[in-house]
């Protein structure tokens, strides 16, 4: 076409991105700046998938570069502060949540602990989610580290699921996961314990994902004058939007409460067991295939 009219490639690409834009191409700027405002700290991937729900048929290249001239490209925070207290005398038990092939819910639980900074104090969040579905299961904000922090979010949990023995509870090594009342409080339920090895956050990575997620799409977002303001907002954070509708890459673009309802076990399925494990063959960790 550009031979026929006697026109370079490159004037023809520069009078292209000069012309006016279609009605289609200013609906679908429009629907990526609603949504990346609506979600600040989605990236190009999450904010594809979330219009593509909507009917719009683009590709993630192309959402991308419309993110980037309108400067709408999630900018990431990297921090990690420690707030484990591993220095007590519990039993440590060892990391079973590594070798454990999950294949529904209450199978495996993580659980974690974080600070939160209010205008006057610190205060800490206790959460426990389902690492299956990423569900935010239980959670409880308080004043202090003691244990009681960590029972009330553990109990919230046993409340709403109701989990069967054969359960494994994964957290850090911290003394309020490792202590007699929290260890009780798990093994009356028949529930298995594991743990994370000491300075490897990464064995307790779902839970700090979520940790990352709850600080920068929503704990970073506004100053909180008291307990019971931060309270209402992490709720609301929990049970509407992360829980309910936020985009999860690895549930393939669900949220928590979708992916589970997709993936239900019907009546005529087998009962619920706990989750197998699966540890590393020989030939896999010495691929040559001679002995060592």
């Amino acid at each position: 076409m550009c031979e026929l009219a006697g026109v370079s490639r490159a004037s023809f690409y520069r009078n292209w991105e000069k012309r006016e834009p279609t009605a289609a191409e200013m609906a679908l700027r429009d629907a990526i700046q609603l949504a990346a405002t609506a979600r600040r700290y989605y990236g190009y991937r999450r904010i594809t998938k979330h219009i593509q729900r909507q009917g719009f048929v683009v590709g993630a290249k192309k959402v991308r570069r419309l993110m980037r001239e309108d400067n709408l490209l999630a900018i990431r925070k990297r921090k990690f502060v420690v707030t484990t207290e591993s220095d007590h005398t519990f039993r440590i038990h060892p990391n079973l949540a590594q070798h454990l092939e999950l294949t529904d819910i209450n199978q495996l639980w993580v659980a974690d602990i974080t600070y939160v900074r209010l205008q006057e104090e610190f205060v800490y969040l206790a959460v426990v989610l389902d690492a299956y579905s990423r569900r935010v299961i239980g959670w409880a904000l308080g004043r202090t580290l003691e244990s009681s922090l960590t029972l009330d979010a553990l109990d919230k949990a046993m409340t709403s699921r109701q989990p069967k023995p054969g359960l494994v509870h994964h957290s850090d090594r911290g003394s309020q996961y490792a202590s007699a009342d929290y260890v009780y409080r798990l093994e009356s339920r028949g529930a298995v314990l594991s743990m994370s090895r000491p300075g490897r956050p990464w064995e307790n990575g779902k839970c700090e994902s979520f940790i990352k997620t709850l600080k920068q799409e929503e704990l970073d977002a506004r100053p909180y004058r008291s307990l019971e303001e931060l309270n209402e907002h992490v709720t609301e954070f929990i049970e509407q939007i992360y829980n309910q509708v936020r985009l999860h890459s690895a549930l393939a673009y669900r949220s928590p409460v979708e992916f589970e309802n997709q993936n239900v076990r019907d009546e005529s399925a087998p009962v619920w067991m706990p989750a197998t494990l699966s540890f590393l063959r020989h030939e896999e960790i010495y691929s040559d295939g001679q002995a060592h």
